[in-house]
Protein backbone atom coordinates (compact mmCIF):
# COMPACT_ATOMS: atom_id res chain seq x y z
CA UNK A 1 0.00 0.00 0.00
CA UNK A 2 1.19 3.57 -0.76
CA UNK A 3 -0.31 5.96 1.99
CA UNK A 4 0.28 10.04 1.80
CA UNK A 5 -1.01 11.54 5.08
CA UNK A 6 -0.16 14.90 4.27
CA UNK A 7 -2.33 16.71 1.73
CA UNK A 8 -3.93 20.95 0.87
CA UNK A 9 -6.45 21.33 -1.22
CA UNK A 10 -7.53 24.87 -2.38
CA UNK A 11 -9.59 25.05 1.05
CA UNK A 12 -6.56 26.49 2.53
CA UNK A 13 -3.77 26.91 0.70
CA UNK A 14 -3.12 24.25 -2.40
CA UNK A 15 -4.17 24.61 -5.39
CA UNK A 16 -5.77 21.21 -6.64
CA UNK A 17 -9.99 21.43 -5.67
CA UNK A 18 -10.06 18.94 -3.58
CA UNK A 19 -12.10 16.91 -6.31
CA UNK A 20 -8.55 17.02 -8.22
CA UNK A 21 -6.67 16.36 -4.93
CA UNK A 22 -8.58 12.71 -5.37
CA UNK A 23 -8.29 12.20 -8.68
CA UNK A 24 -4.49 13.15 -8.56
CA UNK A 25 -4.09 10.86 -5.85
CA UNK A 26 -5.77 7.79 -7.14
CA UNK A 27 -3.36 8.57 -10.70
CA UNK A 28 -0.33 8.50 -8.74
CA UNK A 29 -1.18 5.28 -7.53
CA UNK A 30 -1.65 6.09 -3.74
CA UNK A 31 -4.15 3.35 -1.70
CA UNK A 32 -4.44 6.28 1.26
CA UNK A 33 -4.33 9.81 0.79
CA UNK A 34 -5.45 11.95 3.73
CA UNK A 35 -6.56 16.03 3.16
CA UNK A 36 -5.01 17.93 6.09
CA UNK A 37 -6.28 21.42 4.96
CA UNK A 38 -5.04 24.19 7.44
CA UNK A 39 -7.07 24.46 10.45
CA UNK A 40 -10.27 23.51 8.61
CA UNK A 41 -12.33 20.46 7.05
CA UNK A 42 -14.33 22.62 4.52
CA UNK A 43 -13.17 20.41 1.19
CA UNK A 44 -14.19 17.42 2.93
CA UNK A 45 -17.24 16.57 1.53
CA UNK A 46 -16.14 17.38 -2.06
CA UNK A 47 -13.03 14.93 -1.71
CA UNK A 48 -15.48 12.31 -0.26
CA UNK A 49 -18.10 12.86 -2.83
CA UNK A 50 -15.29 12.75 -5.75
CA UNK A 51 -13.52 9.64 -4.19
CA UNK A 52 -12.28 7.38 -7.05
CA UNK A 53 -12.17 3.80 -6.82
CA UNK A 54 -9.39 1.86 -5.14
CA UNK A 55 -8.66 5.20 -3.27
CA UNK A 56 -9.46 5.72 0.59
CA UNK A 57 -9.49 9.45 2.39
CA UNK A 58 -8.43 9.94 5.50
CA UNK A 59 -10.22 13.29 6.88
CA UNK A 60 -8.04 15.52 8.79
CA UNK A 61 -6.86 19.05 9.36
CA UNK A 62 -3.90 20.77 9.85
CA UNK A 63 -3.87 22.45 13.29
CA UNK A 64 -2.02 26.10 13.74
CA UNK A 65 0.29 25.87 17.67
CA UNK A 66 2.88 27.98 19.03
CA UNK A 67 4.79 27.46 21.89
CA UNK A 68 7.25 29.27 23.87
CA UNK A 69 7.22 31.69 20.84
CA UNK A 70 7.74 28.77 18.27
CA UNK A 71 5.34 27.81 15.47
CA UNK A 72 4.39 24.51 15.35
CA UNK A 73 2.17 22.72 12.95
CA UNK A 74 -0.14 19.57 14.42
CA UNK A 75 -1.93 16.93 12.19
CA UNK A 76 -5.16 15.78 13.21
CA UNK A 77 -6.46 13.06 11.89
CA UNK A 78 -10.05 11.38 12.10
CA UNK A 79 -11.71 13.19 14.50
CA UNK A 80 -15.51 14.44 15.02
CA UNK A 81 -15.29 17.44 13.00
CA UNK A 82 -18.60 18.68 14.91
CA UNK A 83 -16.90 18.24 18.43
CA UNK A 84 -17.65 21.77 19.43
CA UNK A 85 -14.45 22.74 21.33
CA UNK A 86 -12.19 21.86 18.81
CA UNK A 87 -14.54 23.32 15.70
CA UNK A 88 -14.18 26.60 18.23
CA UNK A 89 -10.98 26.57 18.21
CA UNK A 90 -10.48 25.84 14.57
CA UNK A 91 -13.12 28.98 13.76
CA UNK A 92 -10.83 31.68 16.10
CA UNK A 93 -7.95 30.69 13.78
CA UNK A 94 -9.82 30.69 10.48
CA UNK A 95 -11.34 34.42 11.25
CA UNK A 96 -7.54 35.49 12.44
CA UNK A 97 -6.44 34.39 8.91
CA UNK A 98 -7.82 37.79 7.03
CA UNK A 99 -6.37 40.27 9.15
CA UNK A 100 -3.17 38.76 9.41
CA UNK A 101 -2.65 38.62 5.66
CA UNK A 102 -3.70 42.37 5.59
CA UNK A 103 -0.93 42.78 8.24
CA UNK A 104 1.84 40.98 6.44
CA UNK A 105 0.69 43.05 2.88
CA UNK A 106 1.05 46.40 4.87
CA UNK A 107 4.52 45.73 6.42
CA UNK A 108 5.48 44.73 2.76
CA UNK A 109 4.61 47.64 1.41
CA UNK A 110 6.42 49.03 4.37
CA UNK A 111 9.23 47.76 2.82
CA UNK A 112 9.05 49.07 -0.81
CA UNK A 113 7.11 45.97 -1.89
CA UNK A 114 4.09 46.98 -4.35
CA UNK A 115 1.98 44.52 -3.35
CA UNK A 116 -1.80 44.56 -2.98
CA UNK A 117 -4.88 42.96 -0.72
CA UNK A 118 -6.45 42.51 -4.01
CA UNK A 119 -3.69 40.35 -5.55
CA UNK A 120 -3.28 38.42 -2.40
CA UNK A 121 -6.98 37.75 -2.23
CA UNK A 122 -7.24 36.61 -5.79
CA UNK A 123 -4.97 34.16 -5.43
CA UNK A 124 -6.56 32.68 -2.09
CA UNK A 125 -9.65 32.59 -4.08
CA UNK A 126 -12.07 30.54 -1.86
CA UNK A 127 -9.28 29.27 0.02
CA UNK A 128 -8.59 29.92 3.82
CA UNK A 129 -6.04 32.59 3.46
CA UNK A 130 -2.50 32.02 4.78
CA UNK A 131 1.02 33.55 4.40
CA UNK A 132 1.69 30.52 1.16
CA UNK A 133 -0.80 32.93 -0.98
CA UNK A 134 1.47 35.93 0.19
CA UNK A 135 4.13 34.03 -0.48
CA UNK A 136 2.96 32.93 -3.99
CA UNK A 137 2.55 36.96 -4.66
CA UNK A 138 5.75 37.89 -4.09
CA UNK A 139 6.42 34.91 -6.69
CA UNK A 140 4.48 36.86 -9.21
CA UNK A 141 5.57 40.25 -8.37
CA UNK A 142 9.50 39.15 -8.73
CA UNK A 143 10.52 39.72 -5.47
CA UNK A 144 11.79 35.64 -4.49
CA UNK A 145 11.94 33.47 -6.80
CA UNK A 146 9.40 30.78 -4.77
CA UNK A 147 7.26 30.44 -2.56
CA UNK A 148 9.76 28.47 0.17
CA UNK A 149 12.24 31.81 -0.62
CA UNK A 150 9.53 33.79 1.01
CA UNK A 151 9.44 31.96 4.16
CA UNK A 152 12.69 33.87 5.30
CA UNK A 153 13.66 36.42 8.21
CA UNK A 154 13.73 38.95 5.22
CA UNK A 155 10.20 38.38 4.06
CA UNK A 156 7.39 35.58 6.09
CA UNK A 157 9.19 33.24 7.90
CA UNK A 158 8.81 33.62 12.08
CA UNK A 159 9.50 36.97 13.44
CA UNK A 160 10.88 38.06 9.79
CA UNK A 161 10.53 41.72 8.76
CA UNK A 162 7.31 40.99 7.37
CA UNK A 163 5.76 38.40 9.76
CA UNK A 164 2.01 38.87 11.19
CA UNK A 165 1.03 36.68 14.27
CA UNK A 166 -2.28 34.94 14.58
CA UNK A 167 -4.18 33.37 17.23
CA UNK A 168 -2.53 29.64 17.44
CA UNK A 169 -3.29 26.69 19.67
CA UNK A 170 -1.29 25.72 22.56
CA UNK A 171 0.06 22.48 21.23
CA UNK A 172 -1.12 20.51 24.19
CA UNK A 173 -4.36 21.50 23.94
CA UNK A 174 -4.36 20.88 20.67
CA UNK A 175 -3.89 17.10 21.52
CA UNK A 176 -6.21 17.44 24.43
CA UNK A 177 -9.13 18.60 22.30
CA UNK A 178 -8.02 16.36 19.13
CA UNK A 179 -8.38 13.39 21.61
CA UNK A 180 -11.18 14.62 23.00
CA UNK A 181 -12.97 14.56 19.37
CA UNK A 182 -11.82 10.73 18.89
CA UNK A 183 -8.36 12.01 16.34
CA UNK A 184 -5.06 10.86 16.78
CA UNK A 185 -2.47 13.90 16.47
CA UNK A 186 0.92 13.88 14.58
CA UNK A 187 4.07 16.50 14.80
CA UNK A 188 3.80 17.93 10.62
CA UNK A 189 7.79 18.37 10.05
CA UNK A 190 8.98 19.14 13.50
CA UNK A 191 12.59 19.62 12.50
CA UNK A 192 12.40 21.71 9.27
CA UNK A 193 14.96 24.22 10.33
CA UNK A 194 14.64 25.71 7.24
CA UNK A 195 11.27 27.11 7.68
CA UNK A 196 12.72 28.96 10.88
CA UNK A 197 12.75 27.98 14.43
CA UNK A 198 12.17 24.80 15.89
CA UNK A 199 11.31 23.08 18.93
CA UNK A 200 13.72 21.20 21.01
CA UNK A 201 13.72 17.29 21.62
CA UNK A 202 12.28 17.42 25.35
CA UNK A 203 9.73 19.41 24.20
CA UNK A 204 8.72 16.67 22.07
CA UNK A 205 9.17 14.46 25.03
CA UNK A 206 6.68 16.39 27.18
CA UNK A 207 4.26 16.62 24.23
CA UNK A 208 4.62 12.48 24.19
CA UNK A 209 3.48 12.07 27.62
CA UNK A 210 0.84 14.24 26.70
CA UNK A 211 -0.53 12.34 24.35
CA UNK A 212 0.86 12.89 21.33
CA UNK A 213 0.63 9.67 18.88
CA UNK A 214 3.61 10.53 16.59
CA UNK A 215 5.58 12.46 14.77
CA UNK A 216 6.25 13.34 10.88
CA UNK A 217 9.96 11.83 9.76
CA UNK A 218 9.72 11.38 6.08
CA UNK A 219 9.03 14.95 5.08
CA UNK A 220 10.90 16.85 2.14
CA UNK A 221 11.73 19.13 4.60
CA UNK A 222 14.15 16.43 6.45
CA UNK A 223 17.40 15.41 5.07
CA UNK A 224 18.53 12.15 5.43
CA UNK A 225 20.41 13.07 8.97
CA UNK A 226 16.91 14.59 10.25
CA UNK A 227 15.17 11.36 9.01
CA UNK A 228 17.53 8.73 11.06
CA UNK A 229 17.07 11.14 14.28
CA UNK A 230 13.71 11.41 14.31
CA UNK A 231 13.00 7.64 13.62
CA UNK A 232 15.22 6.91 16.47
CA UNK A 233 13.44 9.86 18.53
CA UNK A 234 10.25 8.24 17.87
CA UNK A 235 10.97 5.02 19.29
CA UNK A 236 12.73 6.13 22.32
CA UNK A 237 9.56 8.36 22.87
CA UNK A 238 7.06 5.38 21.97
CA UNK A 239 5.62 7.42 18.76
CA UNK A 240 4.40 6.31 15.26
CA UNK A 241 6.71 7.59 12.50
CA UNK A 242 4.53 8.92 9.40
CA UNK A 243 5.68 9.90 6.22
CA UNK A 244 4.17 12.11 3.80
CA UNK A 245 4.35 14.48 0.96
CA UNK A 246 2.80 18.13 1.98
CA UNK A 247 1.79 18.06 -1.09
CA UNK A 248 0.73 21.69 -2.31
CA UNK A 249 -0.28 21.07 -6.06
CA UNK A 250 1.83 23.58 -8.22
CA UNK A 251 3.06 26.12 -5.27
CA UNK A 252 5.47 23.84 -4.46
CA UNK A 253 7.84 21.28 -6.38
CA UNK A 254 6.79 17.82 -4.23
CA UNK A 255 4.70 15.07 -5.38
CA UNK A 256 2.06 13.20 -4.46
CA UNK A 257 3.51 10.35 -3.06
CA UNK A 258 6.88 11.58 -2.86
CA UNK A 259 7.23 9.92 1.12
CA UNK A 260 4.86 8.04 2.35
CA UNK A 261 3.50 5.94 5.90
CA UNK A 262 4.11 2.42 6.39
CA UNK A 263 0.57 0.45 6.30
CA UNK A 264 1.08 -0.95 10.04
CA UNK A 265 1.57 2.95 11.28
CA UNK A 266 -1.19 3.83 9.07
CA UNK A 267 -3.07 0.73 10.93
CA UNK A 268 -2.24 1.77 14.47
CA UNK A 269 -3.52 5.42 13.68
CA UNK A 270 -6.88 4.07 12.12
CA UNK A 271 -7.22 1.76 14.95
CA UNK A 272 -6.66 4.84 17.75
CA UNK A 273 -9.06 6.88 16.30
CA UNK A 274 -12.86 6.88 17.25
CA UNK A 275 -14.16 10.36 15.97
CA UNK A 276 -14.59 9.20 12.33
CA UNK A 277 -13.21 6.25 10.09
CA UNK A 278 -11.13 6.38 6.63
CA UNK A 279 -13.84 6.44 3.52
CA UNK A 280 -13.17 4.20 0.93
CA UNK A 281 -13.99 4.83 -2.66
CA UNK A 282 -16.01 2.61 -4.71
CA UNK A 283 -13.94 -0.84 -4.39
CA UNK A 284 -11.60 0.77 -1.76
CA UNK A 285 -10.85 -0.80 1.59
CA UNK A 286 -11.23 1.44 5.02
CA UNK A 287 -8.59 -0.36 6.65
CA UNK A 288 -5.26 -1.90 5.99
Amino acid sequence: MRIDLHTHSTASDGTDTPAELVANAAAAGLDVVALTDHDTTRGHAQAVAALPAGLTLVTGAELSCRIDGIGLHMLAYLFDPEEPELSRERELVRDDRVPRAQGMVAKLRDLGVPITWEEVARIAGDGSVGRPHVAEALVELGVVDSVSDAFVPDWLGDGGRAYVGKHELDPFDAIRLVKAAGGVTVFAHPLAVKRGRVVPESAIAELAAAGLDGIEVDHTDHDAPTRDRLRGLARELGLLATGSSDYHGSRKTVRLGEYTTDPEIYGEITRRATGAFPVPGAGGSARP
